[in-house]
């Protein structure tokens, strides 16, 4: 993973560019703001610090500069998904797991997708 990790502001952000895979700072404001109040100047800033991070690339080679993820958005989900396991949970996956789905509720083809994932996962133990 990049050598920072990004701070809850910076996961929205990287959320908007791995959607978009390139964007501007105002594509990325545009997407923001249509969940939240938030400033130009602020997503603007933000992602200056981001490129500093190493979080972002920025290709400036054309009039409107393009923002690119650096972060790995599986690598990034498997820190924060351990750091909640491991601090939350005490390391215990079925509990997190549990809660999650206790939580919310999910829809038939969540459910679908999770059982099919537990008999792949219940074949792989059985072998």
């Amino acid at each position: 993973m990049a050598q920072y990790i990004p701070t809850d502001s910076e996961l929205e952000i990287l959320q908007v560019l791995w959607d978009k895979q390139c964007a501007s700072v105002r594509d990325v404001h545009e997407t923001l703001s249509s969940q939240k109040q938030v400033k130009y100047t602020t997503t603007l800033k933000l992602m200056q610090i981001m490129l500093e991070k190493g979080l972002v690339s920025c290709d400036k080679s054309k009039k409107v500069h393009l923002y690119t993820p650096i972060a790995n958005i599986v690598e990034t989900r498997d820190h924060f998904l351990n750091k909640v396991t491991n601090h939350l949970f005490k390391g215990s996956k079925a509990q997190m797991v549990l809660h999650a789905l206790g939580n919310q509720p999910p829809s038939e083809d969540e459910i679908n997708a999770i059982q099919q994932y537990l008999d792949q996962l219940k074949k792989k133990t059985d072998k």
